[in-house]
């Protein structure tokens, strides 16, 4: 019942994310406004937004204009709803450690998801996670230079990228990612991150290449590999509770 509770939970959140994902390019209030249909402008009921149930009673499309839901809707929600359920099999108490990698990751999947569609990785979303990252990390005050060394570092290292490339290999919101990666994750995990981040998005570059959905000279965006790196080091520390350099060790075993 527990898990149940805590999937509906994350679906729900989920939801949210959506309305903030969308909401961040139409500059509307993100609690206020109601939620309209993207294609037709029609107001949506309450029954229309219920997580995934409403997508598949209605089959993917709106029940007022009948034209196609972003499947990006329901993929969100479910995303969200399994990272909950991961994270009550993790620590059932839900310590403060598990709640801020809760919040975080909540972060890092607008951030995902918003760059994925727009190739821009949103201040009014990255700048919240580091204020929240750097209290976060003023509980343990004796770290916070080890966290910010972390976080400086690969900052300044994507920061070179852009000089040397002229702006074309990364942007920006690249460096504020990886800055906020390295305050999440600290020594070795940003390295971890920032390889199978740079791994995982050389493979994928490749097939798109090849599947000639993407040409040499196409913009892939990072911020997806970033942050879906993020998560999985992050998670991946806390599934055997012991500190990053125990992970570290484990990874390059």
């Amino acid at each position: 019942m527990l898990y149940i509770l805590f999937f509906i939970l994350g679906l729900t959140i989920g939801s949210f994310l959506n309305v903030v994902i969308c909401r961040l390019e139409t500059k509307e209030s993100i609690f206020f406004a109601r939620s309209k249909c993207p294609k037709c402008g029609a107001v949506l009921k309450w029954y229309d937004l219920i997580p995934i149930i409403s997508f598949l009673i209605q089959k993917g499309k709106c029940s007022y204009c009948g034209k196609k839901i972003s499947w990006q809707y329901p993929l969100v929600e479910i995303a969200t709803g399994l990272l909950f359920v991961f994270i009550i099999l993790i620590d059932p108490s839900l310590t403060f450690r598990m709640t801020f990698f809760l919040i975080i990751a909540c972060f890092l999947i607008i951030i995902f998801v918003y760059d994925l569609k727009h190739y821009i990785i949103p201040d009014k979303i990255v700048f919240p996670a580091i204020i929240i990252s750097l209290i976060y990390r003023l509980d343990s005050i004796s770290e916070i230079g080890y966290y910010l060394l972390s976080a400086f570092i690969p900052a300044v290292f994507f920061l070179s990228l852009i000089f040397i490339s002229k702006g074309k290999w990364m942007g920006l919101g690249d460096v504020k990612l990886a800055f906020l990666m390295g305050l999440i994750l600290g020594w070795p995990g940003i390295l971890i991150a920032l390889l199978l981040s740079f791994f995982s998005g050389a493979i994928i570059g490749v097939c798109l290449i090849l599947f000639g959905k993407k040409g040499l000279k196409s913009q892939i965006p990072f911020g997806p590999f970033l942050s879906g790196s993020t998560i999985l080091v992050m998670f991946f520390s806390c599934i055997f509770s012991v500190d990053n350099f125990f992970v570290f060790n484990v990874f390059f075993w």
